[in-house]
């Protein structure tokens, strides 16, 4: 459906060019707070999205707004806004003002705008496809009603995830990266969200990446320690204390490795640490050279972690509950009943009684199969292509031979 929103005028030296529908090339802009040098998976999309693009849709322009150090351009479609950082906050910085946000989506001449968060560049991609009228999809990342009853109190939960729904709500069409997200913005009313599980380089991480014995040789560990690893940011909602007490219940041979999440973790014997990686082809290589990966957190949007390790060759424990559930199964790891220590050293023993290469083997065929990048874009094109009318979106070269 091709968006037919009024614009609204814009004001001296904001009013956009005039173009034909048939002007290239097709402008996209993607916008979030959830970008940072440490960050995870939001970026990893993001990344992985541009290049895809570059590659398959060479009609469409990519551009991506996000928060930085200093107002600055870098020529090859990254534009970073002044926002000051987060205490304690990993590299995060909190934009503030919508209308210089805003101002600045309205430059780039969007035909299409997603969204990654609901705070204020979200906020100012909705004001910008109101000016414009351009759609705006909202990819939600984050169920911050679990958030909030996670970091201030149960009570928060439902006014704030009220707000997150009245939010989404107002988007063209709201996306999340899992049925799980998905079905809890349906369950707060933003009735036409989409599931659109994310995927992975299946080329970068891969099982042949590995070097088990160099890993274990630099981290001072014996060939017969059973070396589980988590890499992800050290939030209160990644339940690292559930996986130090789990790896401490069980002893030896265990050993639990955090890449870039240790300073968040209790301090244990039984614990080594990496710092974060920012490079995904020595993540993968760290990823493949150890025995299992494990993943606490109960209210996962979706882990795209997870699917990096599967895709190294690894088994994944996690929980039976959130978007991590719907990626790991008996087939390709081994679920915890709860995200409580007990439960998780049980299935991590349970895991061990299995042949872990054959779980493993299993695990590397089941990211290639269903979860390549490729798949994945194809189809979040087509709602670009349904939103906008353009055809950029979903032809590999809407234009060619013109």
């Amino acid at each position: 459906m091709t968006d037919t929103r009024p614009a609204q005028s814009l004001g001296p030296g904001l009013q956009p060019e005039t173009r034909s529908l048939g002007d290239e090339p097709v402008r996209l802009v993607d916008t979030t707070m959830l970008y940072a040098p440490r960050s995870g998976g939001v970026r990893r999309y993001l990344s992985s999205k541009r290049a895809w693009l570059a590659s398959h849709r060479p009609d469409v322009r990519h551009t991506l707004v996000v928060p930085g150090a200093r107002d600055f351009h870098d020529g090859r479609g990254q534009v970073s806004i002044y926002a000051a950082p987060l205490p304690f906050g990993a590299g995060y910085r909190w934009p503030v003002v919508k209308q210089t946000w805003m101002e600045r989506l309205i430059r780039q001449q969007p035909d299409l705008i997603e969204a990654g968060d609901p705070y204020t560049p979200g906020l100012a991609a909705l004001r910008a496809g109101d000016a414009l009228g351009v759609p705006v999809v909202g990819f939600c990342h984050t169920d911050l009603g679990k958030l909030a009853a996670l970091h201030i109190g149960d009570w928060a939960e439902k006014p704030v995830q009220k707000r997150w729904a009245a939010i989404y709500r107002q988007f063209d069409q709201a996306v999340a990266p899992s049925r799980f997200i998905a079905g809890r913005l349906i369950e707060a009313g933003v009735r036409d969200a989409i599931g659109l599980p994310l995927g992975v380089d299946t080329a970068i991480f891969h099982p042949e990446r590995g070097d088990r014995d160099g890993l274990r040789r630099r981290l001072g560990l014996s060939p017969k320690d059973r070396l589980l690893v988590f890499a992800g940011r050290p939030a209160r909602e990644k339940k690292l204390d559930v996986l130090v007490a789990a790896v401490e219940r069980l002893g030896d041979p265990y050993k639990l490795l955090f890449v870039g999440a240790g300073g968040g973790a209790p301090v244990s014997d039984r614990t080594l640490c990496i710092d974060y990686v920012r490079d995904p082809v020595e993540l993968a290589s760290i990823l493949a050279s150890c025995d299992a990966f494990v993943h606490a957190n109960d209210n996962e949007p979706f882990g795209l972690i997870v699917l990096e390790a599967m895709a190294c060759g690894l088994p994944v424990v996690g929980v039976s509950a959130g978007g991590v559930a719907e990626s790991v199964d008996a087939a390709v790891g081994q679920l915890a009943v709860a995200s409580e220590a007990t439960a998780f050293a049980d299935a991590i023993e349970a895991l061990f009684e299995r042949d872990v290469t054959v779980v493993g083997e299993a695990a590397r065929r089941r990211a290639v199969e269903r979860h390549g990048w490729d798949a994945v874009f194809t189809e979040l094109c087509l709602i670009y292509d349904r939103l906008t009318g353009r055809r950029a979106f979903s032809s590999a070269s809407a234009h060619a031979g013109h």
